[in-house]
């Protein structure tokens, strides 16, 4: 297994878990079961782009969540109106 990967959120470096059970394991417990079909249906080409989903997943950035929620409300007020 590697070295932690690294990233920064909020400003503080954090770990990224960089192999499947490492992953699983920093995944709230109701989600691990949607990752594990994932991996299990990932193909050879599509393998490494699943995982790097799962890796972001995992290590939460709550500047990047807090766009999200923005824009899904935006998205819902156009829908109202329309």
């Amino acid at each position: 297994m590697g070295e932690p990967l690294k990233t920064f959120v909020g400003g503080a470096e954090v770990d990224v878990p960089n192999s499947i059970p490492a992953i699983r394991a920093t995944l709230p417990e109701e989600r691990r079961e949607e990752f594990d079909r994932a991996i299990n249906e990932a193909g050879v080409h599509e393998i490494q782009a699943v995982m790097r989903h799962w890796m972001l997943e995992a290590v939460p950035d709550p500047e990047a969540e807090q766009i999200l929620d923005r824009l899904a409300q935006d998205e819902a007020e156009r829908r109202s109106v329309a």
